[in-house]
């Protein structure tokens, strides 16, 4: 089974303080390994403007602010662009399931300078990474739940509630929750 198009909830006594509380959109996910994105943990110290001048893209008053979040401790300068399936580049993009996509080229941020582009957006820089049953073994030690990936959840701006919202999508209260793992 694929966890591709799915979120993994990090539990409370995951350990790792990069993943404290972190929401993550799987993007991949096959017997080679996984490879997901951080959507709840923004950057303040970059943001979309700084970014594009860097890259040499012109940006302009139509240019919308796209919130760089830190998408995981691998490869923390590239960057990737998890997006509503309403935008694809031919060759560079990545269906994920039927409602998100994921583009790593220079062209959609082009695009999203434009004020084109995916109506929603949010782009990762560095990901989290997996090897082959890395991430089936985490979650067998009660490192990550899995949910559906709600819209509202990968792409709201509100990420300081994106956990909580995760766990309540699966009926759970996080303020009962418990690191501890049960086994009969």
């Amino acid at each position: 089974m694929t966890l591709a198009g799915q979120l993994l909830v990090a539990m409370p006594e995951m350990g790792d303080p990069r993943f404290d509380q972190a929401v993550i959109y799987v993007c991949a996910h096959s017997e080679d390994g996984a490879m997901g994105l951080i959507v709840n943990k923004p950057t303040p110290e970059v943001n979309f403007t700084d970014l594009l001048e860097q890259l040499e893209i012109s940006s302009g008053p139509e240019t919308r602010d796209i919130r760089i979040y830190y998408g995981g401790p691998v490869e923390g300068a590239r960057g990737f662009v998890l997006h509503s399936a309403d935008y694809a580049s031919e060759g560079a993009t990545m269906p994920v399931d039927s409602g998100i996509g994921l583009t790593a080229t220079l062209d959609v941020l082009e695009e999203l300078a434009k004020g084109r582009g995916p109506k929603s957006s949010l782009l990762a820089l560095g990901y989290a990474g997996w090897g082959p049953g890395q991430l089936e073994g985490e979650i067998a030690q009660n490192g990550w739940l899995t949910c559906a990936a709600r819209p509202d959840i990968v792409f709201g701006r509100a990420n300081e509630h994106k956990w909580s919202a995760a766990l309540k999508s699966l009926g759970i209260d996080p303020l009962l929750l418990s690191g501890e793992a049960g086994h009969a």
